[in-house]
């Protein structure tokens, strides 16, 4: 894993808005795969910039992303389709036909899943995918665990998931206690990972990802086993202490 060190949110941001300008340029039909959360919305405001300063061009990307709580209305505030909408997608030219989001809404939520990895083979697997990292370690929703599932499965959510995603509800009570993840196999045959992190709060998932063990207690430490990981992160999640 290549590290990256920042003095703050914004210089975070920037640096991993750069890394995929440099992939957009190199291929310009790449395959992105998007996360959520406070983490990447600077990431995305950076890249909002470069669009409207004709520095890069999303005519020919697709996307894939993370994840999607479940289940949730595809236009409630509160879902990653929204999310993605209001915070990258209605700024950018990148066709609708080729944004892919898990449905909130699926009835059969197997068949989601299933029909998620196909679609993901189909364009030949995911060329950059960045990701955030929890409290717990976990990426995407691929939460601490004595087993770790491979593919995009439904999942709950643990007790320390719904009380850091609570901040986005109007109450802990509302967050969503499943969800719809990529899972670790599908992140890990992306070929290249940009893993973002700011703040104190992130600074033990951080210092276990640099640690010498693997575990499924920490979803992320798979990541050392990746061929092509830079981590993005501000002194305070990269704590030597």
């Amino acid at each position: 894993m290549k590290i990256v060190l920042c003095e703050n949110y914004d210089e975070i941001s920037l640096k991993a808005a750069e890394l995929i300008k440099e992939q957009l340029l190199r291929k310009p039909d790449s395959v992105l795969g998007f996360a959520t959360g406070s983490t990447p919305v600077g990431t995305y405001k950076k890249l909002i910039e470069m669009f409207n300063n004709g520095e890069i061009d999303f005519k020919d990307v697709t996307s894939f992303n993370l994840d999607e709580y479940y289940p949730i209305s595809n236009i409630n505030e509160h879902s990653y389709h929204y999310f993605m909408n209001e915070n990258l997608f209605k700024y950018i030219n990148i066709p609708k036909d080729r944004i892919h989001i898990l449905n909130g809404e699926a009835e059969d939520p197997t068949e989601e899943c299933d029909s998620y990895e196909r679609q993901i083979a189909q364009v030949g697997g995911i060329d950059l995918q960045i990701l955030g990292i929890g409290r717990n370690g976990h990426i995407g929703f691929n939460e601490p665990a004595q087993n770790l599932c491979q593919t995009t499965h439904l999942t709950a959510l643990t007790d320390d998931t719904i009380n850091a995603n609570a901040r986005f509800f109007e109450s802990e009570s509302l967050v969503p206690t499943y969800a719809l993840t990529m899972g670790i196999s599908t992140i890990f045959n992306a070929k290249k990972i940009i893993l973002l992190a700011n703040g104190n709060s992130k600074c033990n998932a951080i210092k276990t990802l640099f640690s010498d063990d693997i575990s499924t207690n920490n979803p992320a430490s798979v990541l050392k086993l990746h061929p092509d990981v830079t981590v993005i992160c501000d002194y305070a999640a990269y704590d030597e202490k």
